[in-house]
């Protein structure tokens, strides 16, 4: 059988699928449906160093090749988080990594701080990217000098493995992947969802009451494989790569092009299951091609 495991930094994964930050709460909620313990890890939804409400209704909008959200980051906050969720998360055997968002590099170091005395965290995704709320989040990743500051301020809190979640929308994502590297980051993780609206044509308004949101879904993985090529053109730490991974083909395009772990996310609202099978047929594929390690795929494009 052939070698699935992966290294995220000090972080090793049993198979490089993980599900998203966002599409898959805090994993009980999925429990009954899938083997969680078949994943490579799970990403939490986002914590924030107090419970957040989001963003008002409407706030989801399904398109024809993807979906637009506007959640506003929703959340019920470090303590509770500490409390209620992470006891369970525990259980899985799994790798647990905990998504932290912040309007500020204080917030973010607050919920560092409080996770850095309980166990059963294996790493952090930094959320520099969602691009739905209208302080912090999307800054902290347009600037490269900002990325830097607030990776370098995070990484002296912790020794657990450091993700940076990056956003596409921004003219060269790898000058903002480089300074995450080159200020400590042990990887990336792109792509977050692109800005995206739609209109009402018969109300004559925005379907989402932010007016723009994060458009995700199978539409957006031909731009995310082009960032994810990007970045690893110019860093040498491991790269995670999000964007529209439905199955696993898609998966495996994203390995091939340079990603070392892949996040399944929207395709988790239609199959909760989609991650675990992913895992599961990516071990037929090493099989059948004759791959002693999965590693033998990441970046392996031919050009």
């Amino acid at each position: 059988m052939a070698d699935l495991s992966v290294q995220i930094g000090s972080l090793k994964l049993k198979n490089p699928v993980l599900v998203a930050s966002g599409t898959f709460g805090y994993g009980k909620e999925s429990a009954a449906l899938v083997n969680l313990d078949k994943l490579g890890g799970i990403v939490t939804k986002s914590v924030s160093p107090k419970p957040r409400d989001g963003n008002p209704p409407p706030r989801i909008v399904e398109l024809p090749a993807g979906m637009l959200n506007s959640i506003g980051l929703q959340n019920v906050g470090v303590e509770a988080f500490v409390k209620e969720k992470l006891p369970f998360l525990k259980t899985v055997d799994t790798a647990l990594i905990v998504n932290i968002a912040g309007s500020t590099s204080k917030e973010f170091l607050t919920v560092v701080h409080r996770l850095e005395s309980e166990e059963g965290i294996d790493g952090y995704e930094l959320n520099f990217s969602c691009p739905n709320v209208k302080e912090g989040g999307l800054e902290f990743s347009q600037d490269p000098k900002v990325t830097a500051q607030v990776t370098a301020f995070i990484r002296k809190a912790t020794k657990r493995p450091l993700i940076v979640k990056l956003t596409p929308n921004v003219t060269r994502v790898s000058e903002i992947a480089r300074a995450a590297a080159d200020s400590g980051a042990d990887a990336v993780s792109l792509i977050n969802t692109l800005v995206g609206m739609s209109v009402d044509v018969e109300l004559g308004r925005p379907k989402i009451n932010t007016i723009t949101a994060g458009y995700s879904g199978p539409a957006i993985k031909p731009i995310a494989l082009a960032k994810v090529y990007e970045v690893a053109q110019h860093v040498t730490i491991p790269i995670i790569g999000i964007g529209g991974i439905m199955n696993t083909q898609d998966a495996l395009e994203f390995l091939i092009t340079g990603a070392t772990a892949i996040e399944v996310g929207t395709a988790n609202f239609l199959d909760p299951r989609t991650g675990e099978r992913i895992a599961a047929e990516l071990s037929d594929y090493c099989e059948e091609h004759n791959l002693a390690s999965i590693s033998e795929l990441v970046g392996s494009l031919k050009t």
